[in-house]
């Protein structure tokens, strides 16, 4: 007993409504329906659990973690509710959950991707739930992100090295694993990156996600350091893949939670720059919904933590990140000093051979779209530069490789934006035409989130009929219940002062 409240179950414990009493009936009658009968909670046993930190013993943390899962339509840990693993209080957390020792990091991948899946298929998965904050991030992990990891806390420990741990087997069957299944895993995380770049993230989200499951379910073992470290960048890299999927189809506080386990999983295999990427991630999401300075933040920390063994294309992708956030801003001088940055670290990495498998897809033509949704991006606060942002897509559109659909629909977006700003409504309207040609085949709603913003420009050209034309032909396309989101796209509007926002 710590006699301090348990503040984030008192949270969760208010959004669900429940009284005392109530969630003390929940778990009795859930934890007889899980194999426990013998489980007697009552009122103030709950109360003690919130008012002065109790944590319960096995299996009430599982059982609350469901049953709040439930009533929330959004996962819940164990560690959201404020508990530890195995019953114990949870050492070396972060206040808001972001942090978890490395011994419990394959544990909290696997429940997360459990409850993901099961409630993905009621479709209530990311409600109600709100983005952490990139400060929060950043104050939780740049410590532990900048320190060493040691491969000997990456699994329980034990004499016997294909050991596993018991706590594995209520949440997947564990295994040892040799080379040739984690080569196939390898492969499997190659097939699912191309089906994202073309078709966006709604259609395999679920596959990603159970086969990160099982993942964790290997991981409990203890494998020889070699297998294992494969095993933790396997993870990292379904764990990302999971994030942008989630994000692509607007589950943001589902990718966020992901976008942190693969960082998680990435520094426990020892790869320091693949935990930077993730976390670089969750910043181009942070601008995405309008929320620039939270992405700025992660983005100190991506940088600072990938350490010397990050690529010169590495350092490149994340300086266009920050330029993205810059121009959300409105910081002209800041874009252009940043992305110049990025030309110049690209280009002294042409000659260093093949980039890691989860950098391959940075090539030049997503530099050049990049640039080009950079300078769309600050061309609502400087009109002048739409020229360059047109320039710079138009490049990357020449340049994209067969199966990167989702890119070329925001290039064309890119284009269209810039155009209507620029003064060219004949171009924007062609341009936005070739995006709605295979928009409807894309699965990603952030394609729709940026049509939507380029919609908005075309406000002062309706005298035109070709861009009336064009306005009706968005509105009919535009799928019916899809939530807008402040700021998508990187657009002015709702840039600033959205940081406490909710999003659904």
């Amino acid at each position: 007993m710590t006699r301090e409240p348990n503040t984030r179950l008192a949270d969760l414990f208010g959004l669900a409504g429940w009284s005392k009493g109530e969630l003390a009936r929940l778990v009795n009658r859930r934890a007889a329906a899980m194999g426990h009968p013998q489980l007697a909670t009552d009122t103030s046993r709950v109360r003690r659990w919130i008012d002065t930190g109790e944590t319960p013993r096995d299996p009430v943390p599982k059982v609350l973690a469901v049953l709040f899962t439930e009533r929330l339509g959004r996962v819940v840990t164990i560690e959201d509710l404020g508990f530890g693993r195995g019953g114990r209080a949870g050492k070396g957390q972060s206040a808001d959950g972001l942090l978890w020792p490395p011994e419990s990091t394959a544990a909290v991948l696997t429940e997360f991707t459990g409850m993901d899946l099961m409630f993905n298929r009621r479709g209530l998965v990311g409600a109600g739930a709100a983005l952490a904050a990139g400060s929060a991030i950043t104050g939780a992990m740049s410590e532990w992100l900048l320190s060493d990891p040691t491969l000997a806390t990456d699994a329980p420990r034990s004499d016997n090295p294909l050991s596993a741990e018991p706590a594995g087997f209520d949440r997947y069957e564990a295994a040892p694993v040799g080379s040739q299944e984690i080569d196939a895993l390898e492969t499997s995380v190659e097939v699912f990156r191309a089906w994202d770049a073309a078709r966006g993230g709604g259609l395999q989200r679920k596959a990603v996600v159970g086969q990160l499951n099982e993942v964790g379910g290997m991981l409990a073992y203890r494998h020889p350091e070699a297998l294992q470290r494969r095993l933790w960048g396997v993870a990292a890299n379904l764990a990302v893949l999971a994030g942008w999927m989630s994000h692509d189809v607007g589950l943001e506080p589902t990718a966020q939670k992901y976008f942190v386990i693969a960082a998680h999983a990435a520094r426990e295999g020892g790869d320091r720059p693949r935990a930077s990427e993730a976390l670089s991630r969750a910043a181009r999401q942070m601008v995405h919904i309008g929320r620039p300075d939270d992405a700025l933040d992660l983005m100190k920390l991506a940088s600072s933590g990938a350490g010397d063994a990050a690529l010169p294309r590495t350092r490149s992708m994340f300086r266009t990140i920050e330029a993205w956030a810059h121009a959300s801003k409105g910081h002209g001088q800041a874009v252009r000093r940043t992305l110049g940055e990025a030309e110049e670290l690209f280009v002294s990495d042409r000659d260093r051979g093949p980039a890691p498998s989860w950098m391959q897809l940075f090539n030049e033509a997503d530099m050049h779209g990049m640039q080009g949704l950079v300078y769309r991006t600050l061309a609502e606060h400087e009109p002048g530069v739409a020229a360059i942002s047109q320039r710079h897509a138009k490049e990357a559109l020449r340049m994209r490789e067969g199966g990167r659909q989702r890119s070329q629909i925001f290039d064309h977006i890119s284009i269209a934006s810039a155009s209507f700003i620029g003064g060219d409504p004949e171009q924007g309207t062609a341009s936005a035409r070739q995006a709605l040609a295979t928009i409807e085949q894309n699965s990603s709603h952030r394609t729709w989130d940026r049509l939507r913003e380029m919609y908005r420009l075309t406000a002062p050209y309706t005298s035109s009929a070709a861009v009336r034309e064009l306005r009706a032909e968005i509105q009919q396309a535009m799928p019916k219940g899809l939530g807008h989101q402040k700021g998508a796209g990187g657009g002015a509007k709702g840039a600033g002062g959205a940081a406490r926002t909710t999003v659904v």
